[in-house]
């Protein structure tokens, strides 16, 4: 989690509509419970995952921020409405000291740690960063492979598929920096499941959860259908040298750790082979990530161990690596290839533009973050600068937009709802930033990275 600067002063909470929330920062480190007619307090070091339900995020809000974003046209009809719309904001401000060490300072509207939403493709982003760790680790034990290395995927079962090349790198070979790109620049299914492959379920796992992810479960692949039990098993994989020679094999893995049985339902009905099923459609085997591991997997990108005990053991130059994609523009990369118009310079960036593709974003704004889409549900989770205003923060949210409770029926508010609502968070925060006075300016020339090339 990231290191939050406590805060000795009494709980103060402010009544807007029929519902109590915590008002701006006269608030202790606690997990709250509210009631439309009591408010009480219990200071907690862990937040354990619930394994029920609930039908609308119920958590912490501070009450200033819930009114800035309140007098926006668009979210003044979704903020108040919890239960259709399930929103969940998440914005950290960044204050450097002389020694441009930043101090974290965040604020919420409806963070609910225990609430289910479906993450979709915001998990590809711990798995970019867990495949260059395990990278540094095999190197650590003499394995000379690097994430250029050519990386072949094999099968080990009927349904498992092989990948011997790769058409969009440089050498028509598959490697794992080129996945890397793929998932952040365009978030590319077939990528993410490859590294998934690469780690092995059980490796995924218990690493998010040692770095404190826990309400965190990746557990299946994306966009293929198989079992849990096929989801266990993942693809024997060989590194190549440039000459073709074997430099590592990794066998077939099977994952036999246990996990916590859920009951994450949702909606009212879902579509299967064609027809209407009515009744709720259930997550609870699908993967799990809540809003602030999303929000704290950024800050580790970002920040490392200036804002984390622990992390993610990556170099540097991989952390630069990590950095650099997240923030790159589909048109700004040579291998892989992504040309417009299809791929745009906000095609996976929801927050401040609304995924626009008529926008052309200035080069003093750069947005290092993940998106995710499926089932109705859209999240962002961003670290945003602008150089030349030199102003910094974090942002994470995630909105429903299906309004008809039906899953896999292709009808969701994309346009009309979600993509509004990220636009409208992200100017108001954007404007809200560059107006807010901070004691020392921050020196952003860590993050002006080179873009461009591969």
């Amino acid at each position: 989690m990231i290191f939050l600067q406590k805060i000795k002063l009494a709980t103060a909470f402010c009544l807007i509509g029929s519902t109590y929330y915590q008002c701006g920062n006269s608030r202790k480190l606690a997990s709250t419970a509210i009631t439309n007619s009591t408010a009480t307090t219990t200071t907690t070091t862990t937040i354990m995952p619930t394994l029920i339900a609930k039908p609308e995020p119920n958590g912490l809000t501070d009450a200033w921020l819930y009114n800035l974003l309140q007098n926006d046209n668009t979210l003044k009809n979704i903020l108040p409405n919890k239960k259709e719309y399930q929103t969940q904001i998440i914005y950290t401000q960044i204050d450097r000291d002389e020694n441009n060490v930043p101090k974290f300072t965040p604020h919420y509207v409806n963070n609910d740690p225990n609430f289910y939403y479906y993450p979709a493709s915001m998990v590809k982003m711990p798995i970019a960063v867990l495949a260059l760790q395990k990278i540094k680790e095999l190197n650590a034990k003499g394995i000379a492979i690097t994430k250029e290395t050519t990386m072949v995927t094999e099968t080990a079962t009927a349904l498992q598929t092989a990948v011997y090349n790769d058409p969009n790198s440089a050498d028509g070979k598959p490697t794992i920096a080129n996945y890397i790109k793929k998932i952040f620049l365009v978030s590319d299914n077939d990528a993410y499941n490859r590294l998934y492959e690469f780690l092995g379920q059980e490796y995924i796992n218990s690493n998010l959860q040692r770095l404190g992810f826990k309400n965190t479960e990746i557990l299946h692949r994306l966009s293929v259908s198989l079992t849990a039990d096929e989801n266990r098993q993942t693809n024997p994989i060989k590194f190549m040298d440039t000459n073709g020679k074997l430099v590592y094999e990794q066998p077939a893995q099977y994952n036999k750790r246990k996990y916590s049985k859920r009951n994450d339902k949702r909606g009212i009905g879902y579509m299967q082979s064609g027809k209407l099923v009515k009744e709720q459609f259930d997550f609870s085997g699908k993967n799990r990530m809540n809003l602030q591991d999303l929000n704290d997997v950024v800050s580790h990108i970002i920040f490392g161990n200036v804002a984390h005990k622990t992390t993610f053991d990556i170099t540097e130059t991989d952390r630069n690596f990590i950095q650099q994609y997240m923030s790159q523009l589909p048109r700004e990369t040579t291998y892989p290839s992504y040309l417009a118009p299809e791929y745009y310079d906000t095609y996976c960036k929801f927050l401040l533009y609304g995924s626009n593709p008529k926008t052309t974003i200035p080069n003093n704004i750069r947005i290092f973050n993940k998106v995710g889409d499926a089932y109705g549900y859209f999240t962002d989770a961003a670290y945003i600068i602008d150089t030349d205003a030199n102003i910094e923060y974090l942002i994470s949210a995630t909105i429903y937009a299906n309004k008809d409770g039906i899953f896999n029926d292709d009808v969701y508010e994309m346009e009309s709802v979600a993509l509004p609502f990220f636009k409208s968070v992200g100017e108001v925060l954007y404007n809200y930033e560059k107006t807010r006075v901070r004691k020392n300016k921050p020196n952003l020339d860590g993050y002006k990275l080179v873009y461009g090339g591969e």
